[in-house]
């Protein structure tokens, strides 16, 4: 048997149906069964996707083969088990819940050998409304570079890389990594790498959010997050030395994995825990968090790590519940400076630099800094948002003031000022939000853009403090679509456009019904 082009390896663990999809869509790809090997982990499912993978392997002998194993805990002992059995000359990983463009493999193999590519990206798009970041994907790049582009922000495993480059430096995943673990073999893939190329011609990778289940990364506790977050930042630290092209690196760490251990939903977590986090945290902060990452940081994370290092836990808390309980602090202007009058500014005990809270240099996405007060969808035509301002003085500051989801401007907003800020009321059409959506949905997070000072800044708007999702169907040529506002993990206002399908409407049916089918 010739040696196939491309091996393509999945993990799986309990995602039927969307496994049999995941399946399908590599036994179709146009690279043809003699240049394919596919090697599917079983990793202990209960749920039937083992007796799923046997009835491929039996339709396609000789390029699924799968292999079953007792339950690991995670995706990394699965796809290191897929690399000890690899025979192609590239490797590709693909989650089982996700699926391929039918030319994705082809496109990708013909591109790794024109260009003579250890590691090749090829544009990922999200399913029902995940959020994937696209950055990376702006353009076709045969020669990206890791240290100097936005790969550091798309570190996931689903590339294509040169087995020959994997073997040569043992490349595997450490398997002590409950969460994030194909990060440390897609970083040192990408630093040894002699060549990356990026593909933007066409939609590779389609990464899917279950209907019905959350993944592994967000279940995860905060501890075992925490473990995971230590582990990639002092991997990154041993491989690349300490400079430019290090904080290039982890400044997605610090800005993702890092921060998000300290997002709102901390408050809620036992104290022990918490003070667990911090200091761990904390750690982190003094050891690698550079000058350099700091002024890159957005100013919530920024003051938020700060507070981990410099202050106590009470003083960590208090920064948490300013943003998720009390709403956007205060500016303080002193002289040509604005800070952020976050807790613990200019606190002699905290001992920390204004530079932590400082926002001169972006004025204008501050001033664009804005609270939910309601959302409402207005017929078939608009989604109607109020929102509110900290500044009495907004009128004065702002030529004006835009909101905007994805593609979708709404005209200037009408400001109102009181003696609590100032009312923002603005409306996005419909028919914006409906344009151009990918096949499986789109997430769009709202944002104010602000102009002031002779700049245009922006912000994502917050979210209503108790959110309350809103929601209403929308017709675009022969489609229905779903149209959802609501408030993501990160606090911020977000419109989630979903095609309703027979399974999404069986799905919102069964939750508002009970068994039987009776209200």
């Amino acid at each position: 048997m010739n040696r196939p082009d491309v091996t393509v390896i999945t993990a799986v663990y309990n995602t039927m149906p969307y496994l049999t999809r995941c399946l399908t869509s590599l036994v179709e790809q146009t690279i043809g069964p003699d240049r394919l090997e596919v090697i599917a982990v079983d990793d202990g499912s209960t749920d039937g996707s083992g007796r799923e993978l046997d009835r491929f392997a039996r339709l396609h002998p000789g390029t699924v083969k799968v292999i079953h194993q007792p339950n690991s805990g995670g995706p990394a002992a699965p796809s290191n088990r897929g690399l000890e059995h690899a025979t192609g000359r590239y490797v590709f990983f693909i989650g089982s819940d996700d699926y391929l463009g039918p030319e994705a493999l082809e496109r990708l193999v013909a591109a790794a050998d024109r260009y003579d590519s250890d590691v090749v990206l090829g544009r990922t798009v999200g399913v029902n409304s995940r959020y994937i970041h696209q950055a990376v994907f702006a353009r076709t790049e045969p020669d990206l570079d890791l240290f100097d582009s936005a790969l550091p922000w798309s570190l996931s495993n689903t590339k294509l890389f040169r087995r020959d480059l994997i073997e040569r430096y043992g490349l595997r995943y450490p398997e002590d990594m409950p969460v994030g673990s194909d990060q440390p073999f897609t970083i040192e893939a990408c630093v040894r790498a002699r060549r990356i190329s990026v593909l933007a011609d066409y939609d590779y990778y389609y990464a899917v959010r279950r209907l019905n289940a959350r993944n592994i990364t967000y279940r995860s506790r905060h501890l075992e997050r925490l473990r995971c977050a230590e582990s990639l930042v002092e991997f990154v630290a041993g491989l690349v030395e300490a400079g430019k092209r290090r904080d290039a690196i982890l400044l997605r760490h610090f800005t993702w994995e890092v921060a998000k251990l300290l997002e709102n939903d901390f408050l809620a977590l036992d104290r022990g825990v918490q003070e667990q986090v911090r200091a761990g945290v904390r750690k982190l902060v003094e050891r690698y968090l550079t000058d350099e990452i700091r002024d890159q940081l957005p100013i919530q994370a920024r003051v938020r790590l700060g507070t981990a290092r410099y202050g106590e836990l009470d003083d960590l808390l208090a920064v948490i519940r300013q943003d998720a309980e009390e709403g956007i602090p205060p500016a303080v202007v002193d002289g040509d400076h604005w800070y952020a009058g976050y807790p613990g500014f200019r606190d002699p005990r905290l001992g920390m630099a204004d530079r932590w809270f400082e926002v001169t240099d972006r004025i204008a996405d501050w001033i664009a800094r804005l609270d939910t007060v309601s959302v409402s969808f207005l017929g078939n035509r608009t989604l109607a948002v109020t929102a509110r301002s900290p500044r009495g003085d907004l009128p004065r500051l702002a030529a004006a003031i835009r909101l905007r989801a994805g593609e979708t401007v709404s005209a200037n907003a009408t400001l109102e000022a009181d003696g609590n800020g100032t009312l923002v009321r603005a409306q996005l059409p419909l028919a914006g939000l409906l344009a151009g959506v990918a096949p499986g949905g789109e997430l769009r997070v709202v944002r104010a853009e602000a102009e002031a000072f002779g700049t245009v800044g922006e912000t994502a708007l917050r979210g209503p403090a108790r959110p309350v999702p809103q929601r209403t169907v929308q017709r675009r040529g022969g489609h229905l679509h779903v149209l959802t506002a609501t408030t993501n993990h990160k606090g911020e206002l977000v419109i989630a456009v979903a095609p309703l399908t027979p399974r999404r409407l069986l799905a919102r049916l069964r939750h508002r019904l009970p068994l039987g089918g009776k209200k």
